[in-house]
């Protein structure tokens, strides 16, 4: 159980180098859930350590797929219109 925990604090510390916050908060919550799922499944340090960088992966992934995304303008004057038009994207 020490290694575990050994295990998880390491990839904990290496899944969050630099990236944004949230993404960051995703590497640690997903390579902290991995490492233990991955330790305990198979009883050894080397599935904690797959489980951890498996983990780490996929929340940084969640964490980027789930960011807000904000709009962007862009906005001319429309001679047909006659008006000013925006367009977002």
């Amino acid at each position: 159980m020490n290694k575990l925990l050994l295990v998880s604090v390491v990839a904990l510390s290496v899944g969050g180098c630099g990236l944004s916050d949230r993404e960051s908060n995703g590497a640690l919550l997903g390579g902290g859930a991995g490492a233990v799922v991955g330790g305990v499944a198979s009883h050894s340090v080397g599935g904690a350590l797959i489980g951890g960088a498996v983990g780490a992966a996929a929340g940084v992934a969640i964490a980027d797929l789930t960011r807000p995304h904000y709009a962007r303008r862009h906005c001319w004057w429309s001679r047909s219109a006659g008006r000013t038009v925006c367009r977002y994207w």
